[in-house]
């Protein structure tokens, strides 16, 4: 995990950089440290390469841009599936490339603790309930229908970023265009 050199944001030459890169779980930390050093309302930009991780940790980290109204824009620069959408969607601006990568599926349990049948049960019932929430902020977030988030979602689908940003939710680079301007 990389961001830009603090003393840069200090400086005034532009909002945070922070990389979302490998699962959410073991980037965690230092994400929502970097995001608390924004101030209230400020500007980050957000590069997602990640295949998501924890409900949980996703969830932490959307409460956090939306309770702080952060002005993030978030760039995928690779992958961006699973939970770290809920990231991605939190953001006021988002970016794509033709070649970007987002998978929406269903929530997956998992548990490496043994528990008890009750225990167990309860988890069941907690996690239903936490799937359809998660669903529905999801959509809300990025302005969806919860029928389009069920097409993505159910079996669960790889959705490119051409398609991504037809749908309306996100603006597209031309890398080829980019490459073009460098050389």
């Amino acid at each position: 995990m990389a961001a830009s050199d603090q003393s840069d944001f200090a400086a005034g030459e532009g909002p945070l950089e922070i990389a979302i890169v490998g699962d959410l779980s073991d980037a965690e930390g230092d994400v929502m440290e970097k995001l608390l050093s924004v101030s209230p309302g400020g500007e980050c930009v957000l590069y997602f390469d990640s295949p998501g991780g924890s409900a949980y940790v996703a969830l932490a980290i959307t409460t956090l841009l939306l309770v702080r109204q952060l002005k993030a824009e978030g760039i995928v620069i690779g992958e961006c599936s699973s939970a770290a959408l809920w990231p991605l969607a939190a953001c006021r601006r988002r970016v794509v490339t033709p070649l970007t990568v987002l998978l929406f599926h269903p929530m997956r349990w998992q548990s490496e603790e043994r528990v008890g049948l009750a225990e167990a049960a309860e988890w069941a019932r907690h996690f239903g309930e936490l799937e359809k929430d998660m669903d529905t902020m999801l959509a809300n977030l990025l302005g969806i229908s919860d029928k389009k988030l069920e097409e993505w979602t159910a079996p669960g689908r790889y959705v490119s970023g051409r398609e991504f940003h037809q749908a309306g939710l996100a603006e597209l680079v031309d890398l080829n265009q980019l490459a073009k301007r460098n050389s």
